[in-house]
């Protein structure tokens, strides 16, 4: 794991758009904070498949946990302010103290725990820009399978078959990236 993360954190050194993106949201100074999903998975699978041009993405996930205010409105504060920051991107910022009730979960503990119950091992990614500029992973499966282009079920997705099931046809991540590998749940 540690090359892995070594070559993860050296990926989104070196690219401009992925530090940027870092860079303001860690100004916003929220709670247990980071960016992940597409962000981090797409970011990889451009660069194990050699492609010049990034995969645009559809948003960029900024979640953090701040257990003390459950209403959207931070949330919808810090999209504005980051869609003036960086028009265009698609920001979505969500409050992981909150994100337990829709997915039927018990409470998470903190971010770490919410990306635990993400439905799939590779998307299960996220990173912070800490205040020296050293990236902090958060990466509860692991990157085995990010790296591998491998996408396999967490426990959620094995217990939310259908979400992971309609996730998967919907994303159609091996037309994007020929050798994804697309498993079923055991």
């Amino acid at each position: 794991m540690a090359d892995d993360a070594a070559a993860l954190t050296g990926w989104l050194q070196a690219s401009a758009q992925a530090m940027r993106c870092l860079r303001l949201a860690r100004d916003l100074a929220l709670p247990d904070w980071a960016i992940g999903a597409g962000f981090i998975r797409s970011l990889v699978w451009d660069r194990l498949s050699g492609y010049a041009q990034p995969t645009p993405l559809a948003d960029i996930d900024l979640l953090y946990f701040d257990g003390t205010d459950l209403s959207p409105r931070r949330e919808q504060e810090a999209e504005a302010w980051l869609e003036e920051q960086a028009p265009g991107l698609g920001w979505s910022v969500r409050n992981q103290a909150r994100m337990h009730a829709g997915n039927g979960d018990l409470p998470y503990r903190n971010t770490l725990d919410a990306i635990a119950h993400w439905l799939e091992t590779p998307t299960a990614v996220a990173a912070r820009l800490e205040p020296d500029s050293r990236i902090t992973l958060l990466a509860p499966y692991g990157l085995e399978d990010l790296m591998a282009l491998r996408v396999r079920p967490t426990l959620s997705g094995e217990r939310r078959f259908a979400a992971y099931h309609a996730r998967m046809a919907a994303k159609n991540w091996p037309a994007i990236w020929p050798r994804v590998v697309v498993e079923k749940p055991t």
